[in-house]
């Protein structure tokens, strides 16, 4: 397990990001042994927030990471600019060795993303949406046919594949993006929140996919506020708070024979341990 140096000049200023290596060629993101994601001091300011603080983290390949941390601790934030949607004030990301933001394209190629508050396409139905995506990734129209019929079958979307995805529940929605994200079969897979308001049928029936795809050779990034839930999917896990990892490792070196939860709680601090008052307890 890592623990983060506190950096200095916090929360005054952002420290200055290590000098990043030169750019990977987008050929080497085949090299085995490769991190499926390195992120090199990525920092980012909203206004006078720090809202990520020079987080480095890297993500094995082949492993499904869990990505912790309490509402406004920056995860969202990093991931948006470890996938390109947000662009760092410092710092880089390498998917499979590639930069994210000096070859953008081969990048973007190798990761599929579930970002959390981005808005869909909505005014399409839940088919022409993922094929839309298919075909934006480049993939031959007989392909993303295949594939979109393959994905809306496998997360139970098929009644509604001709409705309007602004007509969807929360729950359809989420899965209609996971199906967009999963279109052109990307190596690495980054998942902000894709369990919440989603049913525990199809929550279980995602699992299963998610298991089976990282038993295929994939790489699983999934943020979630579910300790429970990291706890029995991961294999890794980094806790974030106030922009900063505060502890990184396999799931059994974080929890340091306690439970996640509990871990967790003892990492980013903020418990009261106390019963309310008492017109709330005399009944």
């Amino acid at each position: 397990m890592t623990e983060h140096t506190p950096l200095p000049g916090v929360p005054d200023s952002i420290p200055a990001a290590p000098q990043p290596a030169a750019a990977v060629p987008p050929e080497t993101a085949q090299h085995p042994g490769v991190p499926a994601l390195e992120i090199r001091g990525l920092a980012k300011r909203f206004g006078e927030k720090i809202a990520v603080n020079g987080i480095s983290l890297s993500i094995p390949s082949g492993s499904f990471y869990g990505l912790v941390g309490p509402n406004g601790a920056g995860k969202t934030t990093t991931l948006s600019m470890a996938t390109g949607l947000l662009r760092p004030e410092f710092g880089t990301a390498l998917i499979y060795g590639v930069d994210m933001w000096e070859h953008p394209v081969e990048a973007k190629r190798l990761v599929g993303n579930l970002a959390d508050g981005v808005r869909l396409f909505d005014r399409l139905t839940g088919q022409q949406l993922v094929t839309y995506h298919g075909l934006l990734s480049g993939l031959d129209a007989a392909t993303v046919e295949s594939r979109a019929t393959d994905l809306l079958a496998l997360l139970d979307l098929q009644g509604a594949a001709n409705t309007l995805v602004v007509d969807y529940s929360a729950g359809m929605t989420k899965k209609i993006a996971l199906a967009c994200a999963l279109i052109h079969a990307p190596r690495l897979l980054v998942l902000d929140e894709p369990f919440e308001s989603v049913d525990p049928v199809s929550a279980a029936n995602i699992r299963d996919i998610l298991h089976g795809y990282v038993s295929g050779g994939g790489t699983v990034i999934v943020s979630s506020h579910s300790m429970d839930l990291v706890e029995r999917m991961c294999d890794h896990v980094a806790v974030i708070a106030a922009g900063r990892v505060v502890a990184a490792g396999t799931v059994d070196e974080v929890r340091a024979g306690s439970t996640l939860e509990d871990r967790f709680v003892q990492l980013v601090g903020g418990r009261h341990q106390q019963e309310g008052p008492e017109w709330l307890r005399n009944f």
